[in-house]
């Protein structure tokens, strides 16, 4: 397997973008920009905007629209050893999305989770773990990329000249020629990619940073929210040093996001938000918060230590999500009494 890999480093790959939505959706525009092969996998009345009208990407410094080929499914594609599956759909879709992929056949006569690298361009810590079951092949790529997908056949970006930040590595660990050859062609196109030999601790950090999606998703913009943001951020943190799991530094964090710039405004964008946000504005019955913040309470439960902070903003966001609440309609005393109820709970 290992030489199958490195013989695939210096071909021209064509990029499959498994969910085009914020983050695939600007990964595609941008490499099909540079010039790279793309197609993008998109569904309902998103993929009959891009197939009629292609993608129309916008940014602080430009409106473009671009003609990238768009389909629904495996199905309509024939799979060759040159592609790479970049998949970009939330993590509660994951597994659908690998059912329905790693056992499509790939010209030669493997399958797509035996021989396609599978890059996982998505928050959370839990997708690799899962996709390692179905691909031979997996890359967590820890992801910047302030993006909103609100309309179909629109995608916003809110930084310039670079669109976001990558660091890509081999899942559980390590790098090789396919991961540095990903990360030239994204650097390339626009974003500020590098490669790691432990991928996973930069998707912890960010982890940490994906906890405050709860909060942007429910709470009122006038109320100040910092305070529960801090308490569940300390939750998390002594969950994962329990968990004996190292995590990238601010420091470095810092670094790798200082390409972004977010300083300017986007013609046509009047609001913005996390990715949690933009699924409950959609009417989604899903959000990714089992995840995020759930992914503290399941560390949490394993360690034996308390979360109810975290667990709190898990329950809230999947009621809101279920029952079809109006996103950022809460004010933060309506969510302290939730955190004071899991406390009482805990005791």
């Amino acid at each position: 397997m290992v030489q199958q890999r490195e013989s695939r480093v210096g071909i021209r790959y064509r990029y499959v973008i498994v969910g085009a939505g914020a983050v695939g959706g600007t990964i595609g525009g941008r490499l099909a920009q540079a010039g790279h092969d793309v197609v993008l996998v998109a569904r309902g009345q998103h993929l009959q905007a891009l197939q009629a009208q292609g993608l129309e990407l916008v940014d602080p410094l430009a409106r473009r629209r671009l003609q990238i080929a768009a389909v629904s499914g495996p199905r309509e594609l024939e799979l060759t050893e040159r592609d790479i599956l970049v998949l970009a759909v939330k993590s509660q879709d994951t597994i659908a999305a690998l059912d329905a992929w790693s056992e499509r056949p790939v010209s030669g006569g493997a399958t797509a989770g035996d021989v396609l690298p599978l890059f996982l361009a998505q928050n959370g810590v839990e997708n690799e773990r899962v996709a390692l079951r179905r691909f031979a092949n997996v890359y967590g790529v820890c992801v910047w990329l302030p993006a909103v997908h609100l309309q179909p056949g629109l995608v916003a970006v809110r930084s310039a000249p670079a669109s976001g930040a990558f660091v890509i590595g081999r899942y559980p660990q390590g790098s090789d020629g396919i991961a540095r050859a990903v990360a030239r062609d994204l650097t390339e196109s626009g974003f500020g990619a590098h490669t790691s030999e432990n991928v996973m601790r930069w998707k912890y950090s960010k982890l940490l940073r994906n906890l405050i999606n709860a909060l942007d998703a429910i709470v009122t913009p006038e109320h100040d929210s910092s305070e529960v943001l801090q308490a569940a951020t300390a939750e998390a943190q002594r969950v994962l040093e329990a968990a004996g799991i190292d995590v990238a530094s601010a420091a470095e964090e810092e670094q790798l996001r200082s390409s972004i710039d977010l300083s300017r405004e986007v013609p046509g964008l009047v609001e913005a938000g996390s990715s949690s946000w933009q699924s409950l504005v959609k009417g989604s019955r899903s959000v990714e918060v089992d995840y995020l913040n759930g992914e503290i309470v399941l560390l949490g439960r394993r360690h034996s230590i308390q979360t109810p902070v975290n667990s709190a903003l898990q329950r809230i966001v999947n009621g809101f999500a279920r029952n079809g609440v109006i996103p950022r309609s809460w004010s933060i005393d309506q969510v302290r009494e939730i955190i004071n109820e899991e406390i009482h709970r805990a005791a």
